[in-house]
This record gives C-alpha cells, structure tokens and sequence, in this order.
C-alpha cells in the first residue's frame, strides 16, 4: 500500500533534485536515485510507486527546473497535497501527470501512515499508528485535468489529441 513522505515548508527544487545531479550532470538513467539527497537521503532507494508526498507550503519554489518534477516522475510518485505550490513548479507536475492537490494535511498524516487516494474524486484514506485512521475530501482535480490524467499527463493528451484538455474540438465541415 503506498506510504507517506512528509516534508516541511519551502521544498524549493533544489531539495526536491540538487543541481549537480541534473540528468545532464549525473546521467539521464540515474539522476531520480538523487531525489531529496540532502534532506531524506534514504528517499529514492526506499520510495515505492503511489507514495504520497506531503508537503508544507510555498512546496517547489525556486528555479523552474523541470528536471525536479521528472525525478519525481520516474519514481512514480502518486501525487503531492500542500497548502500551496510555486506555480510553475504546479504547471510543470500537472504538465507531467503528477497529480498535486493544495490541502494542508501537514497536522494529519506522518510518515509511513499507509494511503490510498482517488485521484478522480480527490478521497484520500489514510491509515496510521494505532487506531489513527479516516478519510480526507481534497478539492477534486477539474474534468480537464481528470482528462489529462487519464492519458497520463498534459503533455501525453497533447501528443494523442493534438490539442490541450479542455479545449473545444474543431467542428468539420464541408471544404
């Protein structure tokens, strides 16, 4: 069952992937396994597919280096919840079909508490030490996001339908 990652406020990018280990710098096949090396060294060698990452506000200011949000797609992350996101960096994850939910679960859920979150519907169920346990409505991701995930980001629903999510298609008609 996917697990809990609990952060604290300001994740910057730089946290979230360290500039010297950009795909350029330490290899396109292995630049994930630096994923928040100074801050939770043990994260990428120990984070499994659908781990939750929860965040504290202003989650991936700094620089809007892509590769941060790649890094955490190549380990399959199943989502972010913060109180609030640097915008670009909130572009760039939808745009990767990361889903990023802006709820404070930050007093709620700890580390390792196991998860299971709906990404359609926004659920998240959660369940902790002892009898800790319950369930969290987050705001719903809007239809043309649901859209985009379902293709598995932004960009793969660009690729497929030449167009974004959302958008009107173009009625055809006679030449």
């Amino acid at each position: 069952m996917p697990r809990v990652w609990k952060f604290g406020d300001s994740v910057n990018t730089d946290d979230i992937l360290p500039g010297k280990f950009a795909p350029f710098m330490a290899g396109e096949d292995v630049f994930q396994t630096f994923a928040f090396h100074y801050i939770r060294p043990e994260f990428a060698s120990q984070v499994q597919p659908g781990d939750l990452l929860i965040g504290g506000r202003n989650w991936g200011l700094g620089s809007s280096r892509e590769y941060a949000p790649q890094a955490l797609k190549k380990l399959q992350i199943g989502g972010i919840v913060a109180p609030s996101f640097a915008r670009i960096h909130y572009r760039n994850l939808l745009n990767l079909g990361i889903p990023a939910f802006e709820h404070d679960l930050t007093g709620l859920l700890e580390d390792r508490d196991e998860v299971s979150l709906d990404i359609n519907t926004g659920l998240l169920t959660y369940s902790g030490e002892g009898a800790r346990s319950g369930t969290v409505q987050l705001p719903p991701p809007p239809e043309f996001l649901r859209e985009a995930l379902a293709e598995g980001s932004i960009l793969a629903f660009f690729k497929k339908y030449g167009r974004f999510p959302g958008e009107r298609v173009p009625a055809e008609g006679p030449n």
